[in-house]
């Protein structure tokens, strides 16, 4: 009865463990789609906003938890392509329903959509001080970024390159 009952909450907590793998590998997928939907439309915010090379650089590296984003273009750009997906307010903040639907259209179920948009509001929360809007952008991102990477959700930077390599 004793080896019944331990067997049944092992195989239980293995379970637990391959659906925990699961989700982050899941999530990982939705922030790469997510990452690369953000990609299509960097190149024109660099045209159009006049950035430097460095942007392409900081994006690319973006996931990378020891690179330090220091650019303040960088929080510019991440602007312009929430901008052009229209997840942004006047007031230049998140706008939350539409990043929600963002997350869902790259594969997001609702819990992980709620909880991503949770993480940014955090993190605007958090930076709501700074005046200057790419300065704050930056900030949110690398909040993000860290918060990204405290639920080991962050997908890798060689799975992130092979896909900008695929869509050139």
């Amino acid at each position: 009865m004793a080896d019944t009952m331990k067997w049944r909450l092992f195989m239980m907590c293995v379970l637990g463990l391959a659906l925990k793998v699961e989700k982050v590998t899941s999530s990982q997928e939705i922030l790469k789609k997510m990452t690369m939907g953000f990609s299509k439309v960097l190149e024109q915010c660099k045209t159009e906003m006049n950035l430097s090379d460095h942007v392409m650089q900081d994006f690319y590296n973006f996931w990378r938890e020891e690179y330090d984003l220091v650019n303040t273009e960088m929080g510019c750009a991440i602007m312009c392509m929430a901008a052009k997906f229209d997840l942004i307010t006047d007031d230049m903040k998140l706008h939350h329903g539409k990043a929600h639907e963002f997350a869902k259209s790259h594969g997001a179920d609702d819990d992980i959509a709620k909880q991503l948009v949770g993480l940014i509001h955090e993190c605007e929360k958090i930076h709501m001080g700074i005046t200057d809007d790419c300065r704050k952008v930056l900030e949110i991102a690398k909040c993000f970024r860290t918060k990204i990477h405290g639920l080991k959700w962050a997908p890798t930077l060689e799975v992130v390159l092979e896909e900008v390599m695929t869509e050139v």
